[in-house]
């Protein structure tokens, strides 16, 4: 995990015929000021020639930034591209230019094709579109393509799958830079979960019937108020009106993990909240959560984070700041 005090620079590199979606996916991460929320980051977009860039949307862009912006950017995006299309030599310098004095570049769907042109994928796993996978895997060998995974974060280069991922990669390097707390304010206000859990394969076929009979958000609602709780599957399901059977299918089809999983990730964010905001011991936390106790803490936290609560508590600790939101600070 990294923590950014200072403004992080953003710069979306864009081209025509541009999509417009993968350009708003990461400017409303990055570069909305949110009331009550400190702005840490800084948007803006950028193209190899300055001047109107014609979208797919019917407009117009007007793009006054050319590619001296990725010299200044501490992320670089890159927010979709036309697979086919090479980039010149002069855009791939650029990205190689900004990657090498360490700037963190990142693809939102179709744009994985560009930094796979540059080289910058070889030897590593990556994502794109579902639809895209086997085409790139095609074309760039040295790329081990992933197709169900929603995005990849090497740290210094990260891949998104479809447009709507692109989000989810986005509040993912949101929620590494600035910690959870800070990540789920900007959820909060998307109307959107801090996480998605699982893979872009659900997405890949029409949905079933299951997955239009009723809404699971009443029932989410319900599940979250009750973490400390010892909820259980059965529970759940009584409280929904359905076997446990016909629970599990509705999960997995909607929001694609198990009842059990998705409470898990409940637990997991919580504690994340409560380690960054509070100076709780780690039994209360485990308790508050409904993980019972520090060691069982401890193990879940590893298996999901790949860390310890004590360690991510050193890396992302809070203090009341001025304007009443906490303010990380790193070890």
């Amino acid at each position: 995990m990294r923590y950014f005090s200072a403004m992080h620079r953003v710069a979306a590199l864009v081209r025509p015929p541009q999509s417009t979606f993968e350009v708003a996916c990461a400017a409303q991460v990055f570069g909305i000021e949110r009331p009550g929320l400190p702005t840490r980051y800084a948007f803006g977009v950028c193209t190899e020639h300055p001047g109107p860039i014609a979208t797919r949307a019917g407009y117009d862009m007007l793009v006054t930034d050319g590619l001296d912006a990725l010299d200044r950017a501490d992320t670089v995006v890159i927010p979709g591209w036309v697979p086919a299309d090479e980039p010149s030599p002069a855009v791939v310098r650029a990205l190689r230019r900004a990657h090498s004095r360490g700037a963190r570049v990142v693809s939102i769907c179709s744009g994985a094709f560009v930094l796979a042109h540059t080289g910058l994928l070889d030897g590593r796993t990556a994502t794109t579109h579902w639809a895209l996978a086997d085409e790139l895997a095609a074309r760039f060998p040295r790329v081990r393509v992933d197709p169900d995974v929603l995005y990849v974060d090497h740290g210094d280069v990260a891949t998104s799958a479809g447009a709507g991922a692109g989000i989810d990669l986005c509040m993912h390097l949101v929620r590494g830079d600035q910690g959870a707390q800070y990540a789920a304010h900007i959820a909060r206000t998307m109307v959107m979960p801090p996480h998605r859990e699982g893979g872009q394969l659900q997405y890949t076929t029409p949905p079933h019937p299951a997955q239009i009979d009723g809404t699971l958000a009443p029932l989410l609602e319900w599940i979250t108020g009750r973490l400390s709780e010892p909820v259980t599957i059965e529970s759940m399901a009584a409280h929904a009106g359905v076997s446990a059977r016909t629970l599990t299918r509705r999960f997995i089809d909607q929001l694609g993990t198990s009842p059990g999983q998705w409470l898990l990730s409940q637990r997991i964010a919580t504690a994340q909240d409560l380690l960054e905001s509070s100076d709780l011991p780690l039994d209360a936390v485990a308790r508050r959560v409904g993980l019972s106790s520090a060691t069982n803490l401890r193990r879940r936290f590893l298996n999901t984070l790949g860390t310890t609560p004590g360690a991510y508590r050193r890396a992302f600790r809070t203090k009341p700041a001025g304007n009443g939101l906490p303010t990380a600070k790193s070890s």
